[in-house]
C-alpha cells in the first residue's frame, strides 16, 4: 500500500515511516500545508495519515481541498486535538477516522489497514477475482487454490491491478503507486513492464487466464474479456 505522511513532527513522522516501510508499504511524507498540498495535487494514496496542526496551515483545508477536487484517497486524521467537535468537523469532511495522539504503532497501522479495506475491498481481507485469490494480511496469492509465489513488489503490483480492475493504468501511475517518490529517479518508467511480464508468467504458469491488457501508448488494464 501506498501512503502520505503529513506530520510536522519530525520524529514521528520518521517513527511512521519506519514502520509501515517495515511492513512493506510505500511512504511519501509531508512535514508543512504546502507540501502536503503539492503531494496530493499529483499522487493517489491508499491512506493519508494527516496532522491537523500544522506550520503553515491547517490540516482540515487539506481534507476540503480532497472533497473539492473529488479524491478518494482514505484519510486517517491523526491529531493532539482531542474535541468532539474538531472530529465531528474532520469526519464530515471526508476523513475516514480520527487517532488520538500518542498512539502504538500497531493500533495506527491497524486503522489504516481497515480503512483500505473498507475502501478497496468491501471490508475484506481475502479478496477475490475469478480464480486468483489473494490473501492481504498474509500477502499470499493462490490460483485455484495453489500458492503463487510473488515478490513483494510483484505482489503490491498485482494487488494495485486487481483493486483497479477494468481501468486502464498508466506505466507512470502503476511505477509511482508501487515504487513511491523513487520513481523520480527513474529515466524512463519502461521497466515496470519488466514486472508485469513477471507476474503474467508466474499466473499463466499455475493455470491462470491472461488478464493483463496492453493499452497502446498508454499503459495497462486487468481486466477479464
Amino acid at each position: 500500500m501506498k501512503f502520505l505522511i503529513v506530520e510536522d513532527e519530525e520524529s514521528l513522522r520518521k517513527s511512521i515511516d519506519q514502520y509501515l516501510t517495515a511492513e512493506g508499504n510505500i511512504c511519501d511524507h509531508a512535514a508543512t500545508y504546502e507540501q502536503g498540498y503539492q503531494k496530493l495535487s499529483i499522487y493517489d494514496y491508499d491512506c493519508i495519515l494527516l496532522d491537523l496542526t500544522l506550520p503553515d496551515g491547517e490540516g482540515l483545508q487539506l481534507l476540503k481541498y480532497l472533497k473539492k477536487i473529488n479524491k478518494t484517497d482514505g484519510v486517517l486524521i491523526i491529531s493532539a486535538r482531542n474535541s468532539l467537535d474538531q472530529k465531528i468537523e474532520g469526519l464530515s469532511l471526508g476523513a475516514d477516522d480520527y487517532l488520538i495522539k500518542p498512539f502504538h504503532l500497531s493500533e495506527l497501522y491497524a486503522r489504516i489497514q481497515s480503512i483500505v479495506r473498507r475502501r478497496h475491498f468491501n471490508g475484506n481481507t481475502i479478496i477475490h477475482f475469478n480464480e486468483i485469490e489473494i490473501d492481504t494480511a498474509a500477502k499470499e496469492t493462490k490460483v485455484n487454490g495453489k500458492t503463487v509465489y510473488l515478490t513483494r513488489k510483484e505482489f503490491d503490483l498485482l494487488l494495485y491491478f486487481i483493486a483497479n480492475k477494468n481501468k486502464v493504468i498508466s506505466k507512470a501511475a502503476a511505477v509511482e503507486h508501487i515504487w513511491g517518490d523513487d520513481a523520480d529517479m527513474a529515466d524512463s518508467f519502461d521497466f515496470i513492464y519488466t514486472h508485469i511480464k513477471n507476474v503474467r508468467k508466474k499466473l499463466t504458469d499455475s493455470g491462470c487466464k491472461d488478464y493483463f491488457q496492453s493499452v497502446y501508448g498508454v499503459g495497462y488494464k486487468f481486466a477479464d474479456v
